[in-house]
């Protein structure tokens, strides 16, 4: 089987509210790349990348860039592959930025054509650890929502059947301790005790911020911190770690797999953050799982739960997936939640097809 042909669009994925219909900020867009590798087999692979912002338009040149020099080639040779985009670019632009995020798209498209090469949906050809994961809602409580939108907003995921879900402290505008904890209170105080609350600070706290908000707010029963510090600051991190009693999340701002050992070794981190796109696909996601198994570390996923919901039931070290619904509006069919559960599809591959309609009301180029 080989490569024959390849297409990319480029789209803009509104980034509303589904869960609660509380945006932070109305007519918010993402830009996303989306990606088809065909096959002479008729099988067709299926993948996207993001984070490029204003530089979208380089990284839809540069997965063009690179997937035209495997055409030709075995779909199913996924570590020859990336070698041979390594050596043609990586060795030199990467292992981090555009490079990665092209190189992403591309093994997600591989992996998808591999499950249905062999019929096999990727959870189960991967490792097949379990065929429901646990699910935690996210995006509807952030901070640039009120106290009062905030606790409406969390109840409406109660009311949904969320069992976990995510807030985020680091408000707007440099506000004391106090209010910090006020606001986290506010949202556990609506849905009670029982639910699994998980808190995002994305970088924006310095260690010693971090060491004493974070103790003044163990009392809330917080199921972990998330990206409490620099992403890449693993002594401050490991600092922070030692301090607290709650559980501390990070990796979805690291490139490529060797960071992770950094972290890992340092101790900076409780729960290993993976995400799909920065890591460079599903090959290197495993490969992150794998090390952080060694130092008997879960791990969680991070965006595109329609994709991670595979690789974190396929691993035995899978802990929970973190449900943004932005990216479902492109599919046919998405998974769906059973108390809490995502169900893992047996379709094979990504058990995902595109919906036309929709990709064409969303593409710009």
């Amino acid at each position: 089987m080989k490569i024959t042909s390849v297409h990319t669009a480029i789209l803009r994925i509104p980034e509303d509210d589904p869960l609660a219909d509380m945006p932070e900020e109305a007519g918010r867009f993402r830009p996303v790349v989306i990606l088809r590798v065909r096959t002479d087999a008729g099988i067709e692979g299926i993948g996207l990348t993001f984070y490029g912002g204003a530089m979208t338009g380089t990284l839809r040149a540069a997965v063009d860039e690179l997937v035209a020099l495997i055409v030709g080639d075995d779909p199913l040779r996924i570590e020859a592959i990336h070698r041979k985009l390594g050596a043609a670019a990586g060795d030199n632009c990467g292992p981090a930025g555009i490079f990665t995020l092209a190189l992403s798209a591309i093994d997600i498209a591989l992996w998808d054509i591999k499950g249905k090469v062999l019929d096999q949906p990727l959870w189960r050809l991967l490792g097949g650890m379990r065929d429901r994961v646990p699910t935690y809602a996210s995006g509807s409580l952030r901070r640039g929502l009120t106290d009062d939108q905030a606790a409406t907003a969390a109840r409406r995921l109660v009311e949904k059947g969320f069992v976990e879900m995510k807030t985020q402290m680091a408000l707007p505008g440099d506000p004391s301790p106090a209010e910090e904890v006020r606001r986290v209170r506010v949202v556990r105080d609506a849905i009670g005790p029982d639910i699994k609350l998980m808190c995002d600070l994305n970088q924006r706290w310095r260690p010693e911020q971090a060491i004493d908000i974070g103790k003044r707010v163990e009392d809330v029963g917080l199921f972990w911190l998330e990206d409490v510090t620099a992403c890449d600051d693993y002594q401050g991190l490991a600092r922070i770690n030692a301090a607290l009693a709650t559980p501390i999340a990070g990796g979805e701002y690291v490139w490529g797999i060797v960071p992770f050992r950094h972290m890992i070794e340092a101790r900076s981190v409780d729960i290993v953050m993976i995400d799909l796109v920065r890591v460079g696909g599903v090959t290197q996601w495993l490969k992150v799982a794998g090390m952080a198994e060694a130092f008997n570390l879960p791990v969680v996923s991070h965006v595109i739960p329609e994709m991670h919901l595979h690789l974190i039931a396929a691993v035995p070290n899978g802990l929970t997936v973190e449900y943004m619904p932005w990216m479902l509006k492109l599919y046919q069919e998405t998974p769906p939640i059973e108390r809490g559960q995502l169900v893992l599809p047996n379709k094979p591959g990504l058990g995902l097809t595109f919906d036309e309609a929709a990709l064409k009301s969303f593409t710009v180029a």
